[in-house]
C-alpha cells in the first residue's frame, strides 16, 4: 500500500474542528498532527478543505444477487465512495433472500471481488430459520434484520412467537424494519374500495400511515426491554416515533437505538405532487412536521444514526402507476452532500454530521478501528470542498438505475477524494482501479 500525506485539512472529528496533517500507511492513519514532515506516495494539498471521517451508511440495498438490472455491489459502492460513504451495511431482501450461512457467505464473496467500500451483510430472518440466524458469526457480521412490515419473499416476520424468540435469543444487534402489515392492508383496502386501481402517489403516507409505524416501533421497542435485546430500529419516518427513544445515556449504553434516512429529513408529503413515484418509499415520507420533528430528535439524540436507506429501481419501473411502482430509491452518492447543504442551512453542524454519519454508527455496531479519526485506524476519509455547487443532471449520476430524487438540486458542497482503507479510491471525479473495499470486523 501507498503513503498518502494531506496537508492543512479542516480536520472535522469527535466534536473538534482543527486545521492538521495526517499521514497515512500500510491502511492506517499513523499520525495526526499541525505540521508533518514524512516521505509519502502521494501528498495532497487540502488546504481550504474540510476533511471528515468515511460516512458508514447502516442501510443499503445494493440488489445483488438477484436483481442486477437495478443496481448491484459494484456500480453502487462505487457511486457511494463518489458520496464520500466509505463502508456499508447491505441488507437480506436480495434474490435469494439471505436466508441462510451459505447464501451470506456468497454475498461476502462477491463483496470481496466487487466492492470500492467497505462492506458487511446482514443476516435475514424469516419466519422459521431462527436455527441458521442463531449461527451468525458476531465478530464477522453486521446484525440480524428483521423486516416486520412487508417485504420481499418470505421475509416478512408477522409471527408473534417466532418475533419473541428472535428477541430473546439472537446472538447480536437485530435491526427491525418497522410497519404494521395488518394496518397496511386495511388502508390500502380502503383506498381500492374508493378509487379502484388509480390511487394517487399522494395517499403513500396515509396508506403506510403513522398508526401503522408506530404499532410496530412500539411493539419492537416492547420486546426489547422484554428480553434486553440489542435493538437498531431503521428508517424512523414519523414525529410520534422519536418519543420512543432516548437520550439520557451514553450511546455506548443504549440497548435500543434509532436510524433517520436522508429522504425522511429532506422531503415532505408536498413534495409528492412533483417527484411522484420517485420518493415513494416504505415507511413513506410523511408531513413538514414529522421530518422537522425527525431532525430535532437526531439533533438532541433520541435518534442516533444517519442512513440512506439507498434502494434502486429502474426508471421504467419507478414510471408505472402508484400500485405497482416499486418503493425505494437511490441516495448513497448524494447523502452527505445533502446533510452538507443542511449544514449550510444552519440546521446541522459538521459535528454533528460526522457524529451520526461515522462515529455513532461505529459505536453503534462496535465496528472494529473505523468511524473515527484516530491514529491507528483504518484511514476511511473523505475531503469536502463546502464552496464548489454543482447541480445533480443524469449526466453526472453513477447509480446504475441512472436516476436520483435530487435531479436538479444545486448542491453547495462537493466531495473532492476519498480515502477507503488507506487508498484513495476517488479523486476530483475520477476512480483508481483498485478494489479498496475491506470487510467490515466487530469489537464483540
Amino acid at each position: 500500500m501507498s503513503t498518502i500525506l494531506i496537508k492543512a485539512a479542516t480536520i472535522v472529528n469527535e466534536g473538534n474542528e482543527f486545521i492538521g496533517d495526517i499521514l497515512v500507511k500500510d491502511g492506517f492513519i499513523e499520525r495526526i498532527g499541525s505540521s508533518i514532515n514524512a516521505p509519502a506516495d502521494r501528498e495532497i494539498n487540502a488546504e481550504g478543505l474540510h476533511l471528515l471521517p468515511g460516512a458508514i451508511d447502516d442501510q443499503v440495498h445494493f440488489r445483488e444477487p438477484g436483481l442486477t438490472h437495478k443496481g448491484n455491489i459494484y456500480t453502487e459502492s462505487r457511486a457511494a465512495v463518489a458520496g464520500g460513504i466509505t463502508s456499508f451495511m447491505e441488507m437480506p431482501n436480495t434474490v435469494p433472500n439471505t436466508l441462510t450461512q451459505e447464501l451470506l457467505e456468497e454475498k461476502y464473496q462477491i463483496g470481496a471481488k466487487d466492492s470500492l467500500a467497505n462492506y458487511s451483510f446482514f443476516m435475514g430472518a424469516s419466519n422459521d430459520n431462527l436455527d441458521e440466524v442463531l449461527k451468525t458469526d458476531i465478530k464477522n457480521v453486521c446484525g440480524v434484520k428483521v423486516f416486520m412490515g412487508s417485504s420481499t419473499g418470505n421475509m416478512l416476520v408477522d409471527n408473534r412467537t417466532t418475533l419473541e424468540n428472535l428477541f430473546a435469543n439472537s446472538p447480536m444487534l437485530i435491526a427491525t424494519h418497522c410497519e404494521d402489515e395488518a394496518t397496511i392492508r386495511r388502508n390500502l383496502a380502503h383506498y381500492k374500495e374508493l378509487m379502484g386501481d388509480d390511487i394517487p402517489v399522494r395517499y403513500h403516507p396515509i396508506i403506510r400511515s403513522e398508526e401503522a409505524c408506530y404499532l410496530s416501533s412500539s411493539m419492537a421497542v416492547e420486546l426489547a426491554k422484554k428480553h434486553n435485546t440489542r435493538l437498531h430500529i431503521l428508517h424512523i419516518s414519523t414525529g410520534k416515533e422519536t418519543h420512543l427513544f432516548s437520550n439520557d445515556i451514553p450511546l455506548a449504553e443504549k440497548r435500543i437505538t434509532a436510524e433517520a434516512c436522508i429522504h425522511h429529513m429532506w422531503f415532505s408529503d408536498a413534495d409528492y405532487e412533483t417527484k411522484g413515484n420517485f420518493i415513494k418509499w416504505n415507511p413513506a415520507v410523511k408531513t413538514a412536521a414529522d421530518r422537522d420533528e425527525i431532525l430535532k430528535a437526531v439533533l438532541d439524540g433520541r435518534i442516533d444514526v444517519i442512513a440512506t436507506d439507498h434502494a434502486p429501481h429502474t426508471l421504467a419501473e419507478k414510471e408505472q402507476n402508484y400500485l405497482q411502482a416499486p418503493s425505494g430509491g437511490p441516495l448513497v452518492q448524494h447523502a452527505l452532500v445533502a446533510m452538507l447543504e443542511l449544514y449550510h442551512h444552519g440546521k446541522i453542524t459538521l459535528a454533528q454530521i460526522a457524529e451520526k454519519m461515522a462515529h455513532n454508527v461505529a459505536t453503534i455496531f462496535q465496528v472494529e478501528k473505523r468511524g473515527f479519526i484516530r491514529e491507528g485506524y483504518w484511514a476511511d476519509l473523505v475531503l469536502v470542498d463546502l464552496n464548489k455547487p454543482w447541480q445533480v443532471n443524469k449526466g453526472n449520476i453513477l447509480y446504475k438505475c441512472g436516476w436520483s430524487p435530487f435531479e436538479e438540486a444545486t448542491f453547495r458542497s462537493q466531495v473532492v477524494s476519498t480515502i477507503v482503507s488507506g487508498n484513495l479510491a476517488y479523486e476530483n471525479g475520477s476512480f483508481t482501479n483498485e478494489k479498496s473495499g475491506q470487510r467490515l470486523t466487530f469489537n464483540r
